[in-house]
């Protein structure tokens, strides 16, 4: 079964993108924007009001400890400054996102929370001025994960992925297979079922795009059968996926389509070091190329990825210089 799932999802679906020439990425700068508390890491980046937003995972560990999102701002990325935290006691909130709301009236946070009673769910806070939050709120079900969410320019809608460990007994040990599904939602508040992606070998963390040609385009990590990530595509109504292998083990992906068509990812991935680092690669709706390893290692990646002034912005997170702490990398892609 998981065997037929890769080579029949290995389909030419755009050969311009296969056979061009692949992107060349350039290190402008890089440096240690936050390592104030014993573990910082899971980052995101966006742009809301003419200033750069990072938000991040504040705990006493990687797992296992009550976490917190801080958000950090910046005008142009050189100089940052703490701006809120945002908790909820006996909980771990992780791995946040940040999005700015399809009207551009309100930053939307989004996480998961974890906790040794209620297991795991989503959760979701708004603000205007970026400054105030409102009370987080849960999204979904217990057991669900909500990754990331992107806002389609067709429909105005948000789309996510969100994976399910233990899709059929409800937990709390993990399954043999787990699920992933894409929900769709006008407010953010209120989900609904989209489509169910049938991806063998227990498929996690997921980033979903839109492409300017309207199609989307999913990055999945996963935790079972060979441990490499694959590849989605999906037309409109986005119901029925394609699925290509790339090959490569997957931490915390994302990525981001350039003005000129380029299409970037980030990922805890192995470059030309031995070891996990972050790195970037020239993605294809089939394929992933490393084309540049970030200063980092060890625990590490979950990059935040934002086009502008002609650079790639990227926060991720890495402890090749000590504990765990948040890094902002400049990139020129050619």
């Amino acid at each position: 079964m998981r065997r037929s799932f890769l080579i029949s999802a290995a389909v030419i679906i755009s050969a311009g993108l296969l056979h061009a020439q692949a992107p060349v990425a350039e290190l402008v700068s890089v440096e240690k924007i936050w390592d104030k508390a014993p573990h910082n890491g899971y980052t995101d980046l966006t742009r809301y009001q003419n200033l750069f937003y990072c938000c991040f995972r504040e705990g006493a560990t990687a797992t296992k400890s009550e976490g917190s999102i801080r958000t950090l701002i910046s005008a142009s990325g050189s100089n940052w400054i703490d701006n809120t935290l945002v908790s909820e006691p006996g909980t771990d909130l992780r791995d946040p996102k940040l999005i700015v709301t399809p009207d551009e009236k309100r930053l939307y946070l989004l996480c998961g929370g974890q906790s040794d009673s209620q297991g795991v769910q989503p959760r979701y806070s708004t603000s205007m001025d970026g400054k105030v939050w409102t009370p987080m709120q849960k999204l979904l079900a217990k057991g669900d994960w909500l990754w990331r969410v992107s806002v389609n320019p067709a429909d105005k809608r948000f789309y996510g992925a969100s994976f399910n460990i233990h899709p059929n007994s409800g937990g709390p040990a993990p399954e043999k297979e787990w699920s992933l599904k894409t929900y769709a939602s006008g407010d953010g508040s209120v989900w609904q079922l989209s489509s169910i992606m049938n991806v063998p070998g227990q498929p996690a963390e997921t980033t979903l795009r839109f492409l300017k040609d309207g199609s989307a385009l999913a990055l999945v990590a996963r935790q079972g059968g060979d441990r490499k990530g694959v590849i989605g595509m999906a037309k409109a109504p986005y119901r029925e996926w394609t699925w290509a292998a790339t090959g490569l083990p997957l931490g915390g992906p994302n990525f981001i389509e350039l003005p000129d068509g380029k299409i970037i990812a980030g990922s805890r991935g192995f470059g030309a070091t031995p070891g996990p680092h972050m790195v970037l690669f020239a993605m294809t709706p089939t394929s992933l190329t490393p084309i540049l390893e970030l200063p980092s290692g060890g625990d590490c990646s979950y990059p935040g990825l934002y086009w502008h002034d002609d650079l790639l912005h990227v926060t991720y997170y890495s402890s090749h210089e000590g504990k765990a702490a948040i890094y902002y990398a400049r990139v020129r892609i050619k």
